[in-house]
């Protein structure tokens, strides 16, 4: 089967949650967003130098509530956290503790007043679970490192034979490990004590009032059962919890219904990356990030991909896929295309006007730059004297859009022109549609509008009324775009 072609015949209809198809959500790496100065006796980096794999620079959970006036003003309503629970990281993919919010971070008494802050905002919280794997200083593995073949939890891992290797990396670890890593053993999901310990873990968090569960490297659990009675236990507490897997390829498996609401959409990164920015990829810097090798992409071959992109999956997880540009995975977009500003603008304005949920990666709104891991980490500079104020104030706009038209959310995706570097496209919406011309050339180009109803419209970008009185060329600015939304 083609994966960008969809498949519904094995669909039953999947239940997402309604306010995702709404939703702009924004991904923090904690360590690296904001120091609040609540957390002291440690050892940090001056915040703002190099990312190193191995060195904290002491982002706290206090500090994002310092600064949740900057997110809700970028028009956010969502909060997507990489992990938090008590590691011996940065990143803190190597969970200790999953019951237990990082003491760097703030512990529970910051995430509880996070929770409590973002929701007085209308902001909701989705935290990062890790249960594919623990660390070496989980203490289920902690104890079979201490006690060998005689420890109590030795079903808890799998275990090829002894003595286990925990840091010689000469010798066989003699347990599985995520990609060989013996940093990250992986879970026995198949024992039941395992398996009841990683929902209630899920179950805990929900009660204490996150939003939902963003699921790291999930496709590994290779189990549908263990991610249907997940779902199950979740959706008890909270029915409106939204689930997102990091899938990079065909999810169809687990966007049944019964698993996944939704998956970070890595489909619709790289045909972003091939289009808008055809003139300026940096290949050598992709190659080495997560997104691999992506060649240029002509209109026509991108509005196809995007159509695709649509159809994949049933309409309601259409709509409540998590839309990301970059992440902490890959390098930063604006990286990936040589610190081509216009190349990044131009993929946000499609990432605000195509159906599905934008995410930003924190500091991509004032052009932050980074390579791949770990340079895709830096410290949020928090002197605004450093900010691109050109594609902050366009995030902005973009958003106040997106939330004040309902074909930006809910309306269908139609392409109707495509050719050479130009794409326009109509999101229908009883409500009133709203059409999108992308221009990626360096001249001014004059592109059609097809099926524009008669009446008033204000070009989101400029502010400027249009008054249309059907199909007709407009004039796109170089590299430039319009987002034309009705009127009254």
């Amino acid at each position: 089967m083609n994966p960008l072609r969809p498949d519904h015949s094995r669909d039953t209809h999947p239940i997402t949650p309604d306010w995702v198809a709404d939703a702009v959500f924004y991904q923090i790496f904690p360590d690296r967003f904001a120091r609040s100065g609540r957390v002291t006796g440690l050892n940090l980096q001056p915040w703002g130098d190099t990312p190193h794999f191995h060195r904290y620079m002491g982002g706290d959970l206090w500090g994002v509530i310092e600064h949740l006036d900057h997110i809700q003003s970028l028009g956010v309503t969502a909060i997507y956290f990489c992990p938090v629970f008590q590691s011996a990281s940065n990143h803190r993919y190597h969970t200790h503790d999953y019951y237990r919010v990082d003491p760097m971070l703030g512990g529970n008494e910051a995430l509880r007043a996070l929770i409590d802050a973002a929701h007085a905002r209308g902001l909701r919280v989705v935290l990062d679970g890790v249960f594919n794997h623990a660390s070496r200083g989980f203490f289920q593995f902690n104890d079979l490192l201490e006690q060998g073949e005689a420890s109590a939890y030795r079903d808890w891992f799998h275990v090829d034979g002894w003595p286990l290797q925990a840091y010689d990396d000469t010798r066989p670890a003699n347990y599985a490990a995520w990609w060989g890593n013996r940093a990250l053993p992986k879970f026995n999901t198949g024992n039941p004590a395992v398996r009841e310990f990683l929902w209630d873990v899920a179950e805990y968090w929900m009660q204490f009032g996150i939003d939902g569960w963003r699921l790291d490297v999930p496709n590994e659990i290779d189990d549908d059962s263990f991610w249907q009675e997940f779902r199950r236990r979740v959706k008890a507490v909270n029915p409106e919890a939204y689930i997102v897997g990091e899938i990079w390829g065909d999810a169809h498996r687990w966007l049944q219904g019964d698993q996944f609401d939704a998956v970070m959409n890595y489909h619709f990164t790289r045909p972003c990356l091939a289009f808008f920015g055809a003139r300026t990829l940096d290949h050598p810097m992709n190659e080495r990030s997560g997104t691999g090798r992506v060649d240029p992409m002509t209109a026509e071959a991108f509005a196809a991909r995007m159509t695709d992109v649509k159809n994949m999956y049933h309409p309601d997880i259409v709509r409540a896929q998590l839309n990301l540009l970059d992440s902490h995975d890959t390098a930063r977009f604006l990286t990936a295309v040589s610190g081509d500003a216009t190349a990044y603008r131009l993929a946000t304005v499609f990432q605000m006007t195509y159906v599905g949920a934008p995410c930003i990666y924190y500091g991509d709104e004032i052009g932050l730059p980074g390579g791949p891991d770990p340079d895709c980490r830096r410290a949020f500079p928090w002197n605004e004297q450093e900010w691109d104020a050109d594609t902050l104030a366009l995030t902005r706009a973009l958003t106040a859009a997106r939330h004040a038209t309902p074909a930006l959310t809910r309306g269908t995706f139609e392409v109707t022109h495509a050719q050479g570097e130009g794409v326009v496209f109509m999101r229908r919406h009883e409500a009133g549609n709203a059409h999108v011309a992308l221009n990626t050339a360096t001249r001014d180009t004059h592109l059609p509008f097809t099926g524009v109803a008669p009446g008033d419209y204000r070009d989101v970008l400029t502010g400027r009324t249009l008054t249309l009185t059907g199909d007709t060329p407009l004039s796109v600015p170089a590299r430039g775009a319009l987002v034309l939304v009705p009127l009254g």
